[in-house]
């Protein structure tokens, strides 16, 4: 049951000289706040967690409260979307922060694959190792290699898709 103004305006001036009595606030409140974070994180522990922390904001601050007609739930909303919003923050910030070795190994195994795909790439037959590099390294088109090896478009075509199929099987094998 939501309560009238003036009796809300009473609950929160009572305590605001007692904090005890907040306990009224908060049995008033709680439900809409849980709500109102529970629909905005991923987790009920998280949403559970936060409300905690609305209302220990609320009865921490609660002495710099004024009333302005303004429903006391309206304040709680506010601190609630504040802390819905810095949780959200920690968890993309904790989820950006990788364990020291974790770049290194990536840089690694990144450096690994493409020192197997360039030895794959100087293993294929010389047509098709110039047309990979043509196409891939030099970001060239098919019209303009076929022009620079004087041959068709098709041709060209064949001898990437060849390639490409070789490179597969070369680096396959290298994984395996």
């Amino acid at each position: 049951m939501v309560e009238s103004e003036p009796d809300e305006k009473l609950l929160i001036e009572t305590a605001q000289r007692d904090p005890r009595l907040f306990a009224d606030l908060y049995r008033m409140h709680f439900d809409r706040v849980y709500a109102y974070v529970a629909r905005r994180v991923a987790t009920r522990s998280d949403a559970q967690d936060l409300t905690a922390e609305v209302f220990q904001q609320a009865l921490a601050n609660l002495g710099r409260f004024e009333w302005r007609g303004v429903p006391f739930a309206a304040w709680l909303y506010r601190i609630a979307a504040n802390a819905v919003t810095d949780h959200r923050h920690r968890s993309v910030r904790d989820q950006q922060v990788p364990s020291d070795t974790e770049p290194e190994r990536e840089e690694h195994e990144r450096a690994e694959r493409s020192a197997s795909l360039y030895r794959a790439v100087r293993e294929l037959p010389t047509d098709q190792r110039r047309v990979i590099e043509m196409r891939f390294a030099e970001d060239r088109s098919i019209g303009e290699i076929a022009r620079v090896l004087g041959r068709s478009e098709g041709a060209v075509k064949q001898l990437q898709f060849r390639a490409l199929g070789n490179l597969r099987v070369r680096l396959d094998r290298d994984d395996g």
